[in-house]
């Protein structure tokens, strides 16, 4: 007789948010699919919706109130989980009828939220899932959280009280589960945390074992430096986001001049004003961070260092913007992003006094962004006649010649935050994920042209 496979219920997930909301949504999703469901596309062939909201500002917890309606509407099954789940009374009171609201990374509550609201039948012919677990990214590149939470009270800031203090994973977790990435195919690694620099702080920096083909017993510190080495063995672009530029930090820097590690790093700086950073509640040691940066590039000069700010602080004064200003002509970022200031329910800079009008916040937010796209037009103009390794994120379609172009990006150059290279007559036997030398041709304010190297 044959054997009758069941249906196994679908689920529908909308992820909002950063690359660690995104990491929570991969693991929900794997865990239900080894549970026996399968995922929808679309809201019409879920059986339920898991909404992955963030609360960060109150424009992303507007954009995710937004994504709640949208699923109540077209489906009306939907589970709430994430950074806004804190806030389930809010939630509740605008929809009323969501099946369940979770907090951030509360993985077994939104599973189990799913079990009660469509019952998975399990099977041997159902409970297959990938060693490496399911991505919702592109099979080439993949984000590995090493750490929740963070120790640091900025008064801007409620990732504390979303998501609490700091908590490192073990060593040997991170660097089996990259292992396994990287046996599936993925060839850039992009690691995430709320502060990088601080892993392993929590837990002492404790030792383990790293079992994996490669590690073959090796031991293991949990510490940056020790995690960013072993990293470097497995022969894959590793990119490391979120890194306070603790002393430590210096020691990476040669890991990426022998092209160990791919020479990026992302540090969240905020500001450059002492006034400014001490009212922040940040280290406010900006000369010192200049005179490091400039030592990085001088072992690194392929170094790229991007970065966000806050404009319109709480009594930021027009000299105080006027020396962050100052401060980025002298240190010569590669990737700027900027945040106008909006007072966040729950952060301590709302009781501060000196509150900006937004059209001074506005005016000073078009200024920054000028002056930080005349530094990138200046830093992307200088590599155009160099020749530079690109990954290949998407091949286009022929155009009326035949000839194919393609979207890549260089080590300078995070997915979906910064710029591409756009390649042009590429060959056709390129495919996605290809890691390749490009000439480049052109450059303007954020991206670069080329092409294939013979």
């Amino acid at each position: 007789m044959a054997t009758t496979i069941p249906s196994p219920p679908k689920v529908g997930m909308v992820s909002l948010g950063c690359p660690k909301a995104l990491v929570d949504s991969e693991r929900i999703l794997t865990q239900l699919r080894s549970d026996g469901y399968q995922m929808s596309a679309d809201y019409a062939g879920a059986d339920v919706v898991l909404v992955n909201t963030c609360g960060f500002l109150d424009s992303a917890k507007e954009e995710s109130l937004d994504a709640i309606g949208e699923a109540m509407a077209e489906n009306g099954r939907v589970i709430v989980t994430g950074c806004m789940g804190n806030e389930a009374d809010v939630i509740r009171a605008r929809f009323p009828d969501v099946l369940a609201v979770t907090g951030a990374h509360q993985y077994e509550d939104v599973v189990s939220a799913v079990h009660e609201a469509a019952p998975a039948a399990r099977g041997a012919f159902v409970d297959l899932v990938p060693d490496a677990g399911l991505k919702l990214t592109p099979r080439h590149y993949s984000y590995v959280k090493i750490s929740e939470g963070c120790n640091h009270r900025c008064s801007f800031c409620i990732i504390p009280s979303l998501r609490g203090d700091l908590v490192s994973r073990r060593p040997d977790a991170i660097l089996r589960e990259a292992e396994k990435l990287v046996a599936a195919g993925t060839k850039e690694l992009l690691i995430i945390s709320q502060d990088t620099s601080a892993y392993g702080v929590d837990i002492k920096h404790k030792p383990q074992i790293w079992n994996g083909p490669i590690g073959q017993g090796r031991e293991v510190r949990a510490h940056m430096t020790d995690l960013a080495e072993a990293l470097g063995e497995l022969g894959v672009w590793t990119r490391l986001h979120y890194v306070y530029p603790y002393p430590h930090v210096d020691k990476v820097i040669p890991l990426m001049a022998e092209g160990k590690i791919t020479p990026y790093l992302d540090i969240p700086f905020q500001h450059a004003a002492p006034n400014v950073l001490k009212r922040m509640k940040r280290p406010a040691n900006e000369a010192k961070v200049l005179q490091r940066v400039k030592s990085w590039r001088e072992i690194c000069p392929d170094l790229t260092i991007r970065s966000t700010f806050v404009v319109g602080f709480p009594g930021e004064t027009e000299d105080d913007f006027q020396y962050l200003l100052d401060w980025l002509d002298e240190a010569q970022l590669d990737r700027v992003g900027a945040f106008r200031f909006e007072p966040v329910e729950g952060a301590a800079a709302n009781a501060l006094d000196g509150a900006l009008p937004e059209e001074v916040k506005e005016e000073r937010y078009q200024r920054l962004m000028e002056k930080t796209a005349a530094i990138s037009t200046a830093r992307l103009a200088a590599k155009v006649g160099r020749t530079l390794p690109v990954i290949i994120d998407e091949i286009g379609e022929p155009d009326e010649d035949g000839d194919l172009g393609a979207t890549a990006r260089s080590q300078a150059d995070a997915p979906e935050i910064d710029g591409n290279v756009f390649l042009r007559n590429v060959s056709a036997q390129l495919a996605v994920g290809d890691i390749v030398d490009a000439v480049i041709e052109d450059a303007d304010e954020h991206d670069l042209f080329g092409a294939c190297a013979v």
